[in-house]
């Protein structure tokens, strides 16, 4: 008897077709998911995250909110909409606070007062701001007087040049004279620095304001009460980085005229009611458009 010969099986190579569509179709329904997703009703979730808020406030949870916004249950005003309302008004409440310290700077008398400073700082340092080693101007916390890096100390340095020393005594004789505040700001380029002194534009800037205040106290006999002392590094540049004559302007250290000293309230030496304007980021004195860092005031170096 002859054997059946066995048909050969037939093999699918389309196999791979069912695979593909199950892909495929998985990721339309993805695509689909992540459309619908990002077509929220934004007054819903506003509508939702208010009432948790709500609650949260009404459990003690969170503080409770002053500001009161119109609610509309049928159309109810977006959530953020709601916070934005109220950072504005929170900080309108601080700019309020800032823009009417006790003694302004702004006053008609201080602005006078610095003006003829001005005028007799420019008539006595005439040769100094020739030569561009002394720059002067008016910023809204009052007079600066930028000393140039390239007129009192040497690169790399926080000790004052020797032959800077006159120019410097003429500045702090009209000083002393007015008893007025002083805030010293060390300044630097973006270029870094790494010496066997310092190994940060932050050091440098910061080393610089407290040897001209050590200079101001020990040799020129000026209150240290007065005084303060900030470094910025290269942060708060005023001309360009990209020229070697904005960076040779960036080296200076400002002295920042503050004008007289503001009477405190019985208890409250030494402690200012702008700071908790600072806390929130905001300027503390009036038309202050760029509110500089309050960094701890350094310990003066030893000698």
């Amino acid at each position: 008897m002859s054997r059946r010969k066995k048909n050969p099986r037939h093999v699918n190579h389309e196999r791979w077709l069912v695979s593909y569509a199950d892909f495929i179709t998985l990721l339309f329904a993805f695509v689909v998911v992540l459309y619908a997703s990002s077509q929220v009703d934004k007054r819903k979730v506003g509508k939702l995250a208010l009432a948790i808020q709500v609650a949260f406030q009404d459990m003690g949870v969170f503080p409770t909110s002053s500001t009161e916004v119109p609610i509309d249950v049928s159309d109810p005003m977006p959530f953020s909409n709601v916070q934005a309302i109220e950072n504005m008004q929170k900080n309108a409440s601080v700019a309020h606070i800032a823009s009417h310290p006790e003694g302004s700077l702004g006053s008609g008398r201080e602005n006078g007062d610095l003006a003829q400073l001005e005028t007799e700082l420019e008539s006595t340092l005439a040769a100094e701001i020739k030569r561009k080693e002394i720059a002067m101007r008016r910023e809204p916390d009052g007079l600066v007087i930028s000393l140039r890096e390239v007129g009192f100390f040497e690169s790399g340095s926080a000790q004052m040049k020797a032959a800077s020393e006159p120019a410097f005594d003429r500045i702090a004789t009209l000083l002393r004279e007015r008893n007025c505040r002083v805030r010293i700001e060390g300044h630097t380029d973006n270029v870094p620095i790494h010496n066997g002194q310092f190994s940060s534009n932050w050091e440098l800037s910061t080393s610089r304001a407290t040897e001209i205040v050590r200079v101001l106290i020990v040799r020129d006999g000026y209150n240290p009460a007065r005084l303060s002392a900030a470094g910025y590094g290269e942060y708060h540049p005023i001309a360009s980085n990209a020229t070697a004559e904005g960076r040779s302007a960036n080296r200076r250290v400002d002295i920042v005229v503050l004008g007289q000293e503001v009477p405190s309230a019985p208890g409250r030496e030494g402690v200012s009611s702008a700071g908790n304007a600072r806390a929130h980021g905001e300027s503390t004195t009036p038309g202050r458009t760029q509110s500089k860092p309050s960094p701890a005031i350094p310990r003066l170096p030893s000698r």
